[in-house]
C-alpha cells in the first residue's frame, strides 16, 4: 500500500481529474442554479477530463523521463487518440443520441410509452478538450516543481 501512496505520477493524473471534474461541476451550479452529483462522474462538458487526465499523464511522463524517452511517445500518442476521440467520435455520438431523442419524442408523445432518453452529453467541443488539455499540463507541471 506504501508504494501505491508514493506514486507521484498516479496522484499527479488523479488530481489533474479532480481539478477538472470540480470545475465541470462548478460550471453547472453556476449555470444551473442546482448541484447534481452525476455532472461530477459524467463524460461531456466544460473542461474535459478525459484531456485533463491524459494530458497531465503525458506530461509527467515527459517530466519524468524525458521528451526522448519510447515511454513518452508512447503515452503521447495515447493521449492524442483520446483527446481526438473525445471531441470527435463521441460528440458525434452525442449529436446522433440527440436525435434519436427527438425522433422518440416526435412518435411516441402523448401516447404513454415510455422509452429512456438516450446520453446527449458525450464528447467535447475542441475548446473543451483544448482547456481540459491545459488544466492537465498544469496540474502536472505543478505536481513536479
Amino acid at each position: 500500500m506504501r508504494v501505491f501512496a508514493s506514486n507521484q505520477m498516479f496522484f499527479t493524473v488523479l488530481i489533474a481529474w479532480f481539478v477538472a471534474q470540480t470545475i465541470k461541476v462548478a460550471i453547472g451550479v453556476v449555470r444551473e442554479k442546482r448541484f447534481n452529483f452525476r455532472w461530477f462522474v459524467g463524460a461531456g462538458g466544460m473542461p474535459s477530463s478525459h484531456a485533463s487526465t491524459v494530458s497531465a499523464l503525458a506530461t509527467a511522463v515527459w517530466l519524468t523521463y524525458g521528451f526522448t524517452s519510447p515511454l513518452f511517445a508512447i503515452v503521447f500518442f495515447f493521449a492524442f487518440i483520446i483527446m481526438f476521440d473525445a471531441q470527435g467520435v463521441r460528440r458525434q455520438s452525442g449529436y446522433q443520441a440527440e436525435a434519436l431523442n427527438k425522433i422518440i419524442e416526435d412518435i411516441y408523445l402523448n401516447k404513454g410509452i415510455q422509452q429512456e432518453r438516450l446520453k446527449e452529453l458525450l464528447g467535447h467541443t475542441p475548446i473543451q478538450v483544448f482547456i481540459g488539455a491545459s488544466i492537465g499540463i498544469l496540474v502536472a507541471i505543478f505536481c513536479y516543481r
